[in-house]
């Protein structure tokens, strides 16, 4: 399905010779300890800053958090995209995510904010470019006394379709819905261990 801007932003595409344009990364996630979905947002802005996105004001964190997203391209069709995104693991709210959250299979939206490149100021509501899942987090180390980066695999929302009925009910997805939900709590051990008729 194609894109469609707002007039503002057109406009913007359309007049500027140059483009000032930033990323945005919008997680919800569960909190590891209270099992309670929570949000995140990271962009690649110099400092903290709320944008207001279909009428939600949200906050994301900035001053290198976010290193670097690969380019976005669009595709129609129902082929899983993948992108590759950078954070840096110095960052507090970067380990919220990877250590306080249940990050794996996240939702997750990349938004584009444009800005003026000559007053700096925000052109319009920032648009979103990809949604999808968060496939894999790893963490990756430079050579022996380099840069340690938290590397993001996401996978776009078509990745919902190659999912196992299983995973889509598996114990955390209904612990989401109601905590105290165990049904599901040893699904994944199930026909591995063996329990002898009687006990515990």
């Amino acid at each position: 399905m194609a894109t469609t801007f707002s007039p503002a932003t057109a406009t913007y595409f359309t007049a500027q010779t140059r483009m000032h344009a930033r990323v945005l990364f919008w997680v919800r996630a569960l909190n590891r300890s209270t099992g309670a979905v929570e949000t995140l947002g990271l962009w690649n802005g110099d400092d903290h800053r709320e944008f207001t996105i279909a009428g939600e004001t949200r906050t994301y964190y900035g001053a290198g958090s976010l290193l670097s997203v690969d380019p976005i391209v669009s595709r129609t069709g129902l082929a899983v995209r993948r992108h590759q995104m950078t954070l840096s693991p110095l960052a507090a709210e970067v380990r919220t995510l990877i250590r306080g959250y249940d990050a794996r299979f996240a939702p997750v939206e990349l938004h584009r904010a444009l800005f003026d490149p000559d007053t700096h100021n925000l052109v319009d509501e920032p648009h979103r470019r990809f949604a999808g899942y968060i496939d894999k987090v790893k963490l990756k180390s430079g050579p022996k006394g380099g840069k340690v980066t938290v590397e993001l695999t996401l996978a776009s929302s078509a990745r919902a379709l190659t999912v196992p009925l299983s995973r889509m009910r598996s114990a955390e997805t209904l612990r989401a819905r109601a905590p105290g939900d165990g049904f599901r709590k040893y699904a994944d051990v199930a026909g591995v261990i063996t329990t002898p008729w009687g006990t515990d």
